[in-house]
């Protein structure tokens, strides 16, 4: 691997007066970034600033109103190092400004973080969230300048695509509306909702609402799955920091390589099959605290898919991984794939 990058180029990331450094995000993953993945990533290094789930306002509220344990997406957030972000979403001002307030004031959150750019069905048609409101500007503009009040001192983002289809591209317009309303920086995917996770992320599209912001940083987010990708990120587009996503589930050591190469230094290599071994373990472990043996290693199988992607035996490895339900499986079927040796083994 190599790569040459000047360490003198490379600048924090400041979010209001939070310093990131490197300035390279943990992207919040619905299903995916709880504690437990959190965790392991802070074990090996290279973030500068990590995100929980989203969480959806009403229903925290809710759960106020009737004295009910938060959701899971909240496990670890009072007690993890910072910085450390929480994302919300919902089109409710009003419940996204007690929620972030919330945050802001009893779980002493680094960033209150914004989703405007979920594209799942259910958030965008069913709630009229996420994505969905990237048809409206102004009425994004009111939301953060809602809960921008309400969080004070606490930072507010907003996370978006760059429109809602690829025939109503309104990046810039949105990116003015996020700054005009008192949000700290801005994180865009590169891809509209429309385009889900389909086709390649635009960095021309995202690189282009730089000159839309005066003040505000800008994140870009979208394809990173290397350090050679994000290094070419910041020398070719005009971005402030990176937001890494999907592919740092199933390589939690990903950021530290990234992390390497934006200091100049060359990257280590990617652990060997028996550390994998031991991280997807590791991993496994935090979960089964949380949940127990029988939860953790059901919850823990859609995790497991993710380590093996790209490896020979993969789809032996999910087939078998999918199916099991006690930790004695689990141990058996990890250990049969992820052995002492240069490569997973086929299912033979």
């Amino acid at each position: 691997m190599s790569i040459s990058r000047s360490p003198s180029r490379l600048r924090p990331l400041f979010i209001g007066e939070l310093r990131i450094d490197p300035p390279v995000l943990q992207a919040p993953m619905a299903g995916f970034t709880n504690f437990a993945f959190r965790q392991v990533v802070r074990e090996y290094g290279g973030v500068g600033l990590q995100a929980t789930e989203m969480v959806n306002a009403r229903g925290f509220v809710w759960l106020d109103q009737h004295e009910a344990e938060h959701p899971d997406r909240l496990w670890g957030v009072k007690d993890e190092p910072r910085p450390l972000a929480v994302q919300i979403w919902d089109n409710d001002p009003v419940a996204l400004a007690e929620v972030g307030e919330r945050l802001a004031r009893d779980y002493a959150v680094s960033v209150v973080d914004i989703n405007f750019g979920c594209p799942v069905r259910q958030v965008t048609e069913k709630a009229h969230s996420g994505s969905y409101l990237l048809r409206d500007p102004d009425r994004m503009g009111r939301i953060i300048e809602c809960v921008a009040a309400a969080c004070r001192p606490t930072p507010v983002t907003a996370k978006i695509r760059l429109g809602c289809t690829r025939d109503t591209v309104n990046a810039a317009d949105v990116a003015q509306a996020v700054e005009g309303a008192g949000a700290a920086a801005l994180t865009v995917h590169g891809r509209t909702a429309q385009d889900f996770f389909q086709g390649a992320a635009d960095w021309e599209q995202i690189s282009a609402v730089k000159p839309h912001l005066q003040r505000i940083p800008l994140i870009g987010n979208g394809d990173l799955d290397s350090p050679e990708k994000v290094v070419r990120a910041f020398d070719e587009y005009a971005v402030d920091g990176v937001m890494i996503a999907r592919a740092s589930l199933g390589r939690p050591w990903l950021f530290s390589q990234i992390a390497a190469a934006l200091r100049g230094q060359t990257p280590s290599p990617d652990p060997t099959l028996g550390e994998q071994r031991e991280c997807l373990l590791r991993h496994y472990e935090l979960v089964v605290s949380r949940f127990g043996a029988d939860k953790g290693t059901l919850l823990m199988r859609k995790f497991a898919c993710c380590y093996a992607q790209g490896r020979r035996g993969a789809r032996a490895f999910r087939k078998h991984v999918a199916t099991v339900s006690a930790p004695a499986e689990f141990h058996r079927v990890v250990e049969r794939y992820f052995p002492k040796g240069d490569g997973m083994t086929s299912d033979k």
